[in-house]
């Protein structure tokens, strides 16, 4: 008989509760955890997003910056002294230029090259160099680096015929090249355009100076370890570029834009009102004496006024030629000198500015040569700031004086101002070359080019300057020339 207290009830069965509380936990752990993980991701991508903006604007600021210097420095040429000065780099702000909310450098080239490991700053003089498309092949074969085969091949490169020049190379050569290519047979149009030229291989252009700075970056001084090739000397090889140029031209008037004297001429009416204009009929009659050689009998005599038409039987190959042979004192000289000229033309193409080139330039010059160069680089740091060439006179003899004579000037009309620049907290680096022509007057560019993709060209002070402020959190330029680290 069955037992009446269990009779009708239900039967006992497991309780699941506890098993299905716990796999719906770990469910919701893992989609917790998959929730977190997009979390996380879409804040890492939202943070190099923000990062990324932040390099964009300081990037556009810098090359705002860049552009606005560019105004600076037209404004800088146009206001020299006179027309043909280099401007002193104690009258412009060339390094840590405060623009907006970014700051400017001028990389230029020390004149004293008393740091090769970092940069200079200021502008850089583009008759200080040698002018691709007026310099002889003995001129060329001077230059650091430089092969008789490539000096050759740079003249055909630019003259009209197809005639070979001993050691160069015309179309013959070029076509069978690969790809094959004809030789131009024109003016260079820049420096750059020598990479087409035969024999110009890179290491011969940029030498170690892959950034094109003037200084001896870290990996420009260790060996083999990075490009370059280097050899550890301590000294820069900057390579051809540095002291070669195609903008080179003077006008050929006047400080007041009047027609000069052409010395090259034999009607003396004109050189002899200027002579008396500056320095009176008396000094005048001496200076035309002083000539006495070259004196004809024209009608006129010395001192006539140019009535009569003095004449002189011999003419000068340039002006600093005639202050040798006239007696004229260094102060007589610099008066005239602007008013003077050895040409015909209206343009003067590739001059050397003897107050600025250096020496390895200098030593290219006929008369100066490797003998000559170091003797006017000394003597030139004595002379007081002007645009004459008569203090070379005193230091070469009068014939070297007088065969240098035809391709030395002492004024410059082309400018480079290679402009880098950094956005806020030293993020966003730009770096942009001009070349400024002042030939007419007016400051206008005659070339730009972005060198960014260089890379860090402001060497190794300035990037500390700015890897301090972003550990202290403060900006890296908050005035001109000033900075957290003791800028400058």
């Amino acid at each position: 008989m069955p037992d009446s207290a269990s009779e009708g009830a239900p039967a006992l069965r497991p309780r699941p509760g506890r098993r299905v509380t716990g796999s719906v936990l770990i469910i919701v752990l893992w989609i917790s955890f998959g929730l977190v993980s997009l979390t996380l991701y879409f804040a890492g991508t939202m943070n190099f997003e923000l990062r990324s903006a932040d390099h964009r604007v300081a990037s556009l600021e810098a090359a705002q910056a860049i552009a606005g210097a560019a105004r600076y420095v037209s404004n800088i040429l146009m206001n020299v002294d006179e027309p043909g000065m280099v401007p002193e780099v104690i009258t412009y702000e060339p390094e840590a230029l405060p623009v907006g909310g970014a700051t400017v450098w001028f990389i230029g080239r020390d004149p004293q090259q008393s740091r090769p490991d970092e940069p200079y700053f200021g502008l850089v003089d583009e008759a200080s160099k040698l002018n691709l498309n007026t310099a002889t092949v003995a001129m060329l074969e001077l230059l650091p680096g430089m092969t008789p085969q490539l000096a050759a091949a740079i003249v055909d490169w630019r003259d009209a015929d197809s005639d070979v020049t001993p050691n160069g190379a015309e179309d013959e050569t070029y076509q069978r090249l690969n790809p094959s290519y004809r030789c131009k047979n024109a003016p260079f149009e820049s420096v750059e355009e020598l990479r087409m030229v035969y024999g110009a291989e890179l290491a011969l252009l940029i030498g170690e100076d892959t950034n094109l700075n003037g200084a001896l970056d870290p990996n420009e001084r260790d060996g083999t370890r990075t490009m370059p090739d280097d050899n550890q000397d301590g000294v820069l090889d900057a390579g051809l570029f540095e002291y070669l140029t195609v903008y080179t031209r003077e006008p050929n008037t006047a400080p007041d834009g009047s027609t000069r004297v052409n010395l090259a001429g034999t009607n003396t009416t004109e050189l002899v009102t200027l002579l008396q204009d500056f320095l009176g009929t008396d000094r005048a009659n001496q200076v035309l004496a002083q000539l006495g050689a070259g004196l004809g009998s024209g009608g006129g005599g010395p001192g006539g006024g140019g009535a009569g038409g003095t004449t002189l039987t011999n003419t000068f190959s340039s002006v600093l030629e005639f202050y040798i042979r006239s007696g004229l004192t260094a102060d007589e000289f610099e008066m005239i000198e602007g008013y003077l000229t050895a040409s015909t033309n209206s343009v003067v193409k590739g001059l050397v500015n003897v107050n600025t080139a250096s020496e390895a330039v200098l030593a290219c010059i006929p008369g100066i040569g490797p003998e000559n160069a170091p003797a006017l680089v000394a003597a030139r740091q004595n002379q007081l700031r002007s645009t004459s060439v008569g203090w070379v006179k005193d230091v070469l003899d009068e014939a070297a004086a007088i065969q240098a004579g035809p391709y030395l000037t002492g004024r410059s009309y082309q400018f480079t101002a290679d402009l880098a620049a950094v956005g806020r907290h030293g993020r966003g680096y730009q770096r942009v070359r001009y070349v400024f022509d002042t030939s007419e007057g007016t400051p206008r560019v005659a070339a730009r080019q972005d060198f960014t993709h260089l890379g860090w060209a402001l060497g190794r002070e300035v990037r500390e300057v700015i890897w301090a402020a972003r550990q202290a959190g403060v900006p890296a330029f908050g005035s001109v020339g000033t900075g957290p680290a003791g800028w400058r």
